[in-house]
């Protein structure tokens, strides 16, 4: 028996699953190559999905997510709860610091940026909200692994720890030990990992019973920032956090 033919659903899904994470934007080949589809097939869909709203298409031809999609995704996202409840406290934060400042959660062995704020002083980074990240190259994702089950991390350390930049730690028995650091001191600080010139400070955000179920951080820049000076700010915002989320939830904060 030959394989079942692909679906109207399944092709669109097709179309839709070939934007990954960084894209600034797919031409009709790209989408093509990735979705798997013939031109003319990718063509007529995406001239359905442009209509709808789903998809934008520039005069370049280029196509991008289109805000009707974006709306749909950000009311469905398990993580918009935690996002505007944390928002307050990430602007108190960037106005003390100045900094980026950045909120992530673990999906599928990822640190997925849920928000980001950031300004014209801030260093330039790699992430925006929506990007996924290796959790052993960054330090909200450091922070996400070190609190994660063993299985976690062996399977993070299986699937490869691909090197960001010369810094990035690859050593598999190097990483273990860095992630007990972290669990030993609160928080996590990486120095040019995932982005050169970049360094950062990561505070785990727990709820009610102690769980870590997101990590914060500062972004700054490698020589002019003292991680030090930084983790004070970093420690005390993750945990004013953790409290709010834990008073949402009705569950007092774990001691």
């Amino acid at each position: 028996m030959g394989e079942r033919p692909i679906t109207v659903t399944g092709k669109v899904m097709a179309i839709l699953d070939a934007f990954a994470p960084g894209d600034r934007g797919l031409t009709l080949t790209e989408i093509s190559r990735r979705a798997g589809l013939p031109l003319a097939t990718a063509h007529r869909l995406l001239g359905e999905l442009s209509g709808g709203g789903f998809l934008e298409r520039d005069g370049d031809g280029v196509y991008r997510i289109g805000i009707r999609l974006w709306r749909i995704a950000a009311q469905g996202s398990a993580a918009t709860g935690l996002r505007e409840l944390a928002l307050p406290h990430m602007e108190d934060l960037y106005e003390v610091t100045h900094e980026n400042v950045q909120l992530a959660v673990a999906r599928d062995g990822r640190a997925l940026y849920v928000e980001r704020l950031r300004g014209p002083r801030s260093v330039p980074i790699v992430t925006r909200v929506g990007a996924e990240l290796p959790l052993h190259a960054t330090g909200v994702g450091k922070v996400l692994l070190a609190y994660s089950s063993e299985d976690v991390v062996d399977q993070a350390i299986t699937d490869g720890l691909a090197p960001r930049t010369a810094n990035t730690i690859t050593d598999p028995q190097r990483l273990r030990a860095h992630l007990a650091e972290i669990r030993r001191d609160g928080y996590a600080v990486t120095r040019e990992e995932m982005t050169l010139g970049s360094c950062s400070v990561a505070a785990p955000v727990r709820d009610g019973t102690g769980r870590v179920v997101a990590a914060l951080s500062l972004v700054a820049r490698n020589s002019t920032a003292d991680p030090r000076r930084l983790t004070p700010a970093v420690l005390t915002t993750a945990r004013a956090l953790s409290r709010d989320l834990a008073a949402q939830r009705g569950t007092p904060p774990a001691v």
